[in-house]
C-alpha cells in the first residue's frame, strides 16, 4: 500500500513538472514566446514551475536550433528521478541501463499521454469555447500535428476527423511503449 501510494504522489508531481518542462520545450520549438511580460501569459505560469531546473541544465546542455535540450533534459531527468525512487523503495537495483531505457519509455509515454490531452481539449474547445485565447493556444499547440494529417484524410465538409487519426495513432503508440515496459 505504501508503494502505491508513493507511486501515486510521484507520478502526479514528475508529470506536471515533467510536463511543464516538455511544454516548455515544445514551445520554444514553435517559437512561443514565453514572456512573462503579460500577466496571463503561460509563461507567467511555465517558467516559475521549471526555472528551478532548466535554468542550470541550460549552463551545460545548450538548444540545438529550436530543440530546448534543457528543458527536454529536465524532464528526463526528473522521470528517471522517479523511475529510481521506486527502485529503491521496492528493493530494486535503480543504477542499471533498464533503468534509463524505463525512464526514457516513460516520458515518451508521458509525452505522448500530454498529446492526447490536448487533441481532446481542442475538439472540446472547439466546440463550446470557440474564439477564446484558451481556444486559440491549445489550438496553435495541436494544429502542427493535424495539419499532416489533414492533408491525407479526407475532407468531408462540415466534420474534421483529423483529430480521430491523431488520437488512434497516439493511442496506438502508447500501447507498443507499455507492451515495452
Amino acid at each position: 500500500m505504501l508503494i502505491q501510494i508513493t507511486n501515486l504522489l510521484l507520478q502526479v508531481a514528475v508529470s506536471i513538472v515533467a510536463g511543464a518542462c516538455l511544454l516548455r520545450c515544445y514551445l520554444q520549438w514553435l517559437a512561443f514566446n514565453l514572456g512573462t511580460s503579460q500577466r496571463n501569459s503561460i509563461g507567467a505560469y511555465l517558467l516559475p514551475l521549471t526555472n528551478w531546473i532548466v535554468l542550470p541544465l541550460r549552463r551545460i546542455a545548450r538548444s540545438i536550433g529550436r530543440f530546448d535540450l534543457a528543458s527536454f533534459l529536465a524532464a528526463y531527468l526528473l522521470v528517471l528521478a522517479k523511475v529510481i525512487i521506486l527502485s529503491l523503495i521496492v528493493g530494486i537495483t535503480p543504477f542499471t541501463l533498464s533503468s534509463l531505457i524505463f525512464a526514457l519509455i516513460d516520458l515518451l509515454d508521458l509525452t505522448l499521454s500530454g498529446l492526447v490531452g490536448l487533441v481532446l481539449a481542442n475538439v472540446i474547445l472547439s466546440w463550446v469555447g470557440a474564439g477564446s485565447q484558451i481556444q486559440y493556444f491549445v489550438s496553435l499547440l495541436v494544429e502542427p500535428l493535424l495539419a499532416p494529417i489533414r492533408r491525407i484524410v479526407p475532407n468531408l465538409g462540415a466534420i474534421d476527423l483529423s483529430p480521430l487519426v491523431l488520437l488512434l495513432g497516439l493511442q496506438i503508440l502508447q500501447i507498443i511503449l507499455n507492451n515495452l515496459k
